[in-house]
């Protein structure tokens, strides 16, 4: 198995498995573009992501099903399990996004910032698993969540003050809106771009990294950049949710300021 090759690789065997790929290739795949760019359209991230979810579903559910108390108080369990790792993480995102959003708004908006940590941290930890790649060192996977904060910032946005927010893209006078409303377009386009590319540039380094130590001395000298890595796709999580959270405050109070 190559630096780039996975578990799933060897589902190749079956002829059913190549029929399914090259028929979604011949529905996404991209057929026109630049020759040194090619598709290279591969199932892989697609099958990888669908099991992180069946995880963060698993999880939720554990988390649910021992939060609901039929008027008896929630006795946490002696050893650490899987509803207890889910209530820990849940309890930290919440309090990011109370911070920067505050409670009434955080109870609002914390089960789309929830998501998008548990989606992004857990692709990002296929990284460092020997046989898998994390989802989230692509644009197919980077771009199509950067466009779902993209629209719905503007969505709660617009849902929030009506069609007065975008009066914020022309400045706070007439006279500065031919400079501002060019200024506002770029500086918000440009936001999923760098959230997409940010997320694909630091994990893909981070992959190359762990994999050149693991290629030269495949026991204990990888460790620490294991280590290394579990933060880094805990710090790429946070920022990306961060910046979600700071996008759609910014929406929905724009008004106030």
């Amino acid at each position: 198995m190559g630096e780039h090759g996975t578990w799933i690789d060897f589902l190749g065997k079956f002829s059913w498995w190549n029929d399914l790929n090259h028929w979604a290739e011949s529905k996404l795949g991209r057929t026109a573009g630049i020759d040194m760019f090619p598709s290279g359209f591969t199932l892989t991230h697609v099958v990888i992501t669908f099991f992180v979810m069946l995880f963060i579903v698993w999880g939720a559910r554990a988390f649910s099903k021992d939060m609901r108390s039929e008027g008896k108080g929630v006795v946490p369990p002696r050893t650490m399990n899987l509803r207890n790792f889910f209530e820990v993480l849940a309890e930290s995102v919440f309090g990011m996004v109370e911070g920067a959003m505050g409670e009434k708004n955080a109870k609002r908006f914390f089960p789309l910032i929830g998501a998008l940590w548990f989606f992004i941290f857990f692709n990002n930890l296929c990284a460092l698993i020997p046989g898998l790649v994390a989802p989230t060192d692509t644009l197919k996977t980077n771009v199509g969540i950067a466009l779902a904060v993209f629209f719905l910032t503007h969505y709660y946005g617009v849902k929030e003050h009506g069609l007065a927010y975008f009066k914020h893209f022309l400045g706070p006078t007439p006279a500065l809106a031919p400079l501002m409303l060019p200024i506002e377009l770029i500086s918000h386009v440009a936001r999923p771009l760098s959230l997409a590319v940010r997320l694909m540039g630091n994990m893909m380094a981070d992959h190359k990294v762990v994999m050149s130590f693991f290629a030269l001395v495949p026991f204990l000298v990888p460790l620490p950049f294991l280590i290394l890595g579990i933060l880094i796709c805990l710090i790429q999580a946070l920022v990306f949710s961060t910046l979600a959270t700071v996008y759609i405050g910014m929406a929905i109070e724009h008004e106030e300021h």
